[in-house]
């Protein structure tokens, strides 16, 4: 789990970078869902809070 106060050190071209890393690991989890072959179906769930945290980082910084 990412923490904020993580994410809030940083820069807006970095946090579009991680948030381009974490939904490539999304469509891993999912496909490896898909063959049966995924060994924690939580780091999906994981994944996607992530994304929206990284979001709303960025948004708060855009304001």
């Amino acid at each position: 789990m990412m923490e904020i106060a993580e994410l809030n050190k940083l820069e807006k071209t970095e946090l579009v970078e991680k948030i381009s890393q974490l939904k490539q690991e999304l469509f891993h989890f999912r496909s490896q869902l898909a063959m049966g072959r995924i060994e924690n179906p939580m780091r999906i769930r994981e994944a996607k809070r992530n994304i929206a945290r990284v979001h709303t980082v960025l948004r708060q910084k855009s304001i």
